[in-house]
């Protein structure tokens, strides 16, 4: 027999741990096998239940008799819709805490859709634990071994072993088997201390051991913060108190591994630190430590590009998943719940790893840490910062992480990027154009000689129309992307070659997956209307080719500014090539080397599209910020010139609505980097709600965006000059100045109102009638006030 797997070591380890009397040298004889009826499929579904879709009518489950591993025949789902579907074995298995079972089998898939093996627990009432526990991803194209050992948590009483995926893919599946490895040890429900304490001036600490939660007394203001188990639990085979803090060893039962934690307040602060470690092997993301519940009334505050509140009892909303690893996600390594004063709020400290998601717990939304694997291992240590609040809710929450921001060294403010590169003055108030007419130096004349006199031109141009835009004293720009690299074959079906891919890295230079299959990137159309899609460049090598580009195009052209399209908007990435290997630190690390070549070493105005806080230090604005990402336009990244006269819901309600969106990007970054709508999604684009939008523009000090072409700005000339001298003079005058504060002045947050440390004060009026303000006066529906601070807008600092 083969020596036992990493995996199964980390089971013999926790066993001994718990008082088992030896740990075999090789696998054990199965003490229950055979628990999965037909796993050969070689008598058709017998002992299955039938194929389930949420899109009726759009899959199947057949048997195949040409695709097999071995035997006659293996199972085929093909699933043609959006949804999920999954194919379960017919019969429930009765467990009991602290089995150790295997599954296996082999699959292969292809399509767009996604497809994996787990197990659904349920407890003794019936009740489901986890949908699909232990879960192991179908990936390869070809036959591909899926295998899973796992220990059954506490309250599990029965199992399923399911196949389930989602979206348009054809999976097939053979030789599947179920079996238990050991039985459960006595020592598995080995006594702990029932619970261990830690407290200081402002926070007493309870570790319950039983449940693996904290709960956590505020002692400033009484409120009690409670940890909810959520899932698969993790039982807590030892814990102690040493050298003032909490330790315990923890069970990851879905792959039978040792999580080591440790709890500990931080001195002077009403903070907690917790840090987990770990070896070998993670199945999956860990679900640790447990979520607090949150207060009935309060709103989940979570940076969600510029900022969102979702009202925990909120029914309408779904349960979200972020990750922290990129601007698509959350742009900052922290959330929050408040009720508008107290609150607590959690930064996560090893933020490339790991994600948060939004279960809800007695129907309020809560705020659960999720840690991914680092190319499938534990990885380094994942550490995490809780902080309790007893006043200043979300506002208070944004200054402590820029405080946080400023000792970890992402906090370098425009005025220092000012002192290093003279021309990122230009972009302070500056409009963000779009306009691909041959004529740029004519269009911004007319421009300029309306009263929009700040540009940030951001379309490729000839050397002479640069020229001669420098000498109006416009930031000139241009588009360049170092992600997408289209395979040379398909170029005749697309029908032309983009000037910006980096045609060079295909396909030496390309992403690998774990699977050593390059990752699709961009898709594109096709003139025969099907679409193909980018391989995505890898970001160590992509630097290399940057470095020629610009240097090359610098000769020629003398822009004083770059966009670089995705690179803080796209996740991080893992790389599985044997060239260039990158973990998702990596990627960071590579991007932001990118984005300081072009603003050190190039000494160019740097901008990316959406943003995220990791490259503060090296770039000047963001493309994207203002445009929550959740919530744009379908294809927003498509035909960016068409104008749409009519606004989709989620425009209304979310990015243009004023009760759930929030300023938190301002709140800690306003004086570090200009924020922008995307250059799918302008001030412009849809008519309907381009009001708003400059108001929101005007309430955050940040300056517009536009696209049109010639015969679009001859007809909205006068429009186009209303927003610009709606917003941008704020921009101008706040964009060296720390936004200090925000608030709403009306229950349905239709009245605004912020403040910046250059003294400046805005209100705005979103609703649809008039607002009366504290000192009396009226301010008309879609319409702002500004108070001017000392410092003005005709001498920034």
């Amino acid at each position: 027999m083969n020596p036992p797997s990493r995996l199964l070591m980390a089971a013999c380890v926790l066993l001994a741990e718990m008082g088992t009397s030896s740990c075999p040298a090789q696998t054990p004889a199965p003490a229950g096998d055979g628990l999965l009826t037909n796993g050969g499929f070689e008598e058709g579904f017998s002992g299955w239940d039938p194929f389930w879709a949420r899109d009726a009518g759009r899959g199947g489950a057949t048997i195949d008799p040409s695709r097999k591993h071995e035997g006659r025949s293996s199972a085929r789902i093909e699933h043609s819709g959006r949804g999920d579907w999954g194919l379960a074995a017919g019969r429930r298995i009765d467990v009991r805490p602290g089995e150790l079972y295997r599954f296996r089998g082999w699959g292969r898939l292809e399509g767009d859709g996604a497809a994996e093996m787990s197990v659904v627990l349920r407890d003794a009432a019936g009740e489901t634990i986890d949908w699909s526990y232990a879960r192991r991803p179908i990936r390869a194209a070809a036959w591909g071994e899926v295998q899973s050992r796992f220990l059954i948590p506490p309250g599990a009483r029965t199992m399923t072993f399911r196949i389930i995926g989602s979206g348009p893919t054809v999976v097939h599946a053979d030789e599947l088997s179920l079996e238990r490895l050991s039985a459960a040890p006595e020592g598995f429900a080995a006594k702990v201390p029932e619970s261990l304490e830690l407290q200081h001036d402002s926070l007493a600490v309870r570790f319950d051991a039983a449940r693996g939660t904290l709960l956590v007394r505020d002692k400033r203001g009484g409120r009690t913060w409670e940890q909810r188990p959520i899932g698969a639990a993790f039982p807590v085979l030892r814990a102690k108190t040493a050298g003032g803090r909490i330790e315990a060893t923890l069970v990851d039962t879905r792959s039978a591994g040792l999580v080591a934690l440790q709890v500990a307040l931080v001195p002077g602060r009403a903070e907690i630190s917790v840090e987990l470690s770990g070896r070998g092997e993670m199945a999956g993301e860990v679900g640790y430590p447990h979520p607090f519940a949150s207060p009935a009334g309060a709103f989940l505050v979570m940076p969600v590009n510029e900022g969102m509140s979702y009202p925990v009892e909120d029914r309408t909303l779904p349960e979200m998943w972020y990750h922290l690893s990129g601007g698509h996600g959350l742009c900052m390594a922290w959330w929050g719940v408040t009720d508008g004063k107290a609150g607590m709020m959690a930064i996560v400290e090893t933020p490339d790893d790991a994600a948060v998601r939004t279960p809800r717990l007695d129907g309020r939304l809560s705020l659960a840490p999720l840690w991914r694997p680092q190319k499938g291992e534990f990885g380094p240590a994942r550490k995490i910062r809780y902080l309790f609040l007893d006043d200043g809710g979300y506002v208070a929450m944004a200054k402590r992480y820029r405080e946080y921001a400023r000792e970890i060294g992402l906090l370098k403010t425009l005025a220092q990027k000012k002192a290093e590169n003279p021309n990122v003055d230009r972009l302070i108030g500056a409009v963000n154009v779009w306009c691909w007419d041959r004529d740029a130096v004519g269009i911004v004349r007319e421009m300029q000689s309306a009263g929009i006199d700040r540009i940030l031109w951001s379309n490729g141009v000839s050397p002479a129309q640069i020229k001669g835009l420098n000498d109006l004293g416009v930031l000139t720009s241009r588009y360049d992307i170092y992600q997408d690299v289209m395979d040379p074959v398909n170029f005749q079906a697309i029908g032309h070659r983009h000037p910006d891919w980096t045609t060079k890295a295909w396909p030496a230079d390309l992403v690998l997956d774990a699977d050593g299959r390059w990752v699709h990137g961009w898709g594109v159309d096709a003139k025969d209307g099907s679409r193909y899609d980018c391989g995505v460049t890898c970001d160590r090598p992509a630097i290399g080719y940057a470095e020629e580009r610009v240097a090359e195009d610098l000769r020629t052209h003398p822009y004083r500014c770059r966009f670089i399209d995705t690179t803080t908007a796209s996740e991080w990435r893992e790389c599985y090539a044997q060239a260039h290997p990158q973990t998702r630190s990596d990627s960071r690390r590579w991007r932001m080397e990118l984005l300081r070549l072009m603003s050190e070493r190039f000494r160019l105005v740097t901008g990316s599209e959406t943003g995220h806080d990791a490259a503060v230090p090296y770039a000047h604005y963001f493309e994207g910020m203002l445009s929550l990402g959740p919530y744009r336009i379908d294809e927003a990244g498509r035909d960016m010139a068409r104008i749409v006269e009519l606004a989709p819901p989620q425009i209304e309600r979310f990015q243009t609505g004023p009760f759930y969106r929030l300023p938190l990007w301002e709140l800690v970054y306003h004086d570090c980097v200009v924020a922008q709508w995307y250059w799918g999604d302008y001030n412009n684009k849809l008519p309907a709600v381009w009001d708003r939008r400059d108001l929101f523009n005007a309430l955050y000090g940040t300056p517009p965006m536009f696209m049109f072409t010639r015969a679009l700005w001859e007809k909205e000339r006068d429009r186009f000059v209303k927003s610009y001298k709606q917003t941008a003079p704020i921009a101008r005058a706040t964009g060296y100045s720390e936004m200090l504060s925000h608030r709403w002045l009306t229950p349905d947050h239709a009245v605004q109102e912020t403040r910046f440390a250059d003294g400046t004060m805005v209100v705005v009026n979103l609703g649809t009638g008039k607002a009366t303000l504290d000192d009396g006066t009226k301010l008309p529906p879609l319409s702002s006030r500004v108070t001017e601070g000392p410092a003005t807008a005709s001498s920034p600092r």
